[in-house]
């Protein structure tokens, strides 16, 4: 258990705020992390900061916008003055929007381009600019660990969602090229692998997988369940015994990889 602690390090994780990053942003404090909840919200990200400091960790909430680079590197100056490193990167901002989904009422020749455009920037630029600003604090420690976030989507692409489907698989692209980078052209002691999520319920995609005015499952949100051996979908909990494996010690010897947690979907071939 010792080799999974986190005790010294820090911790910097972008849409800290949201859903999912949350319980990470608990988790890592949990485990000893001090944790900088990096968020487009203030207030949240400050907020949730405020609820870990009283939990007995220490954190900062910093706002942020992972699009601005100039952005990005004040929250960087930010995190440094507050805790002098960045051991972590959680780069957990992401996300869809129903305009860039395609169905009865708007086909894929019909997605305007923005939405499309913000789909790729959110996931995609708002992955790699993090990796820029705050991998090259990693760089000059000469240690760290990058932790993206992906999709199922990336391996299997899904019906209605080609912007998110394409973007992560982009995201996961990525991860693998940097962490052959950061390796040999840095130090080999910097690590950079991705989750890959199977279905949680979101705001981004709750409009999909539930019926608004009922909250029942929705054809589309009956067909995944149908197709995930385990029969539900994700919580933000299931994420976290793979997230402190990843960015702890016990695996040191594990880079440019991504990881499948997603109650077997990802094996089942439907018969």
């Amino acid at each position: 258990m010792e080799s999974m602690s986190l005790h010294g390090k820090v911790a910097v994780v972008t849409g800290g705020a949201g859903v999912l990053c949350t319980g990470i942003c608990r988790a890592l404090s949990a485990a000893g992390a001090r944790v900088v909840v990096v968020d487009l919200r203030q207030e949240a990200a400050q907020e949730l900061a405020a609820q870990l400091c009283a939990g007995g960790g220490e954190a900062v909430g910093i706002a942020c916008n992972v699009l601005d680079k100039d952005s990005v590197t004040d929250a960087a100056r930010q995190a440094l003055a507050a805790f002098q490193r960045v051991d972590i990167l959680v780069n957990g901002a992401g996300g869809n929007r129903p305009q860039a989904t395609t169905g009865p009422e708007r086909s894929f020749f019909d997605l305007p381009g923005d939405a499309i455009r913000w789909v790729f920037d959110l996931n995609i630029l708002g992955t790699i600019l993090p990796s820029q600003v705050f991998g090259k604090i990693m760089a000059a420690q000469g240690e760290g660990v990058i932790l993206n976030i992906s999709s199922m989507n990336a391996f299997r692409p899904l019906t209605r969602i080609p912007a998110y489907s394409a973007a992560k698989a982009g995201v996961s692209n990525f991860t693998q090229w940097l962490a052959v980078h950061m390796a040999q052209e840095y130090s080999p002691n910097i690590r950079v692998n991705a989750i890959a999520p199977g279905f949680f319920l979101t705001e981004q995609n709750r409009f999909l997988l539930t019926q608004a005015d009922s909250g029942e499952l929705t054809p589309r949100g009956q067909a995944i369940i149908s197709h995930t051996p385990q029969g539900r979908f994700g919580t933000p909990d299931d994420l976290l015994g793979a997230v402190l494996w990843l960015v702890s010690p016990a695996a040191a010897f594990v880079t440019g990889i991504i990881v499948p947690i997603d109650g077997g979907f990802s094996a089942f071939s439907g018969v």
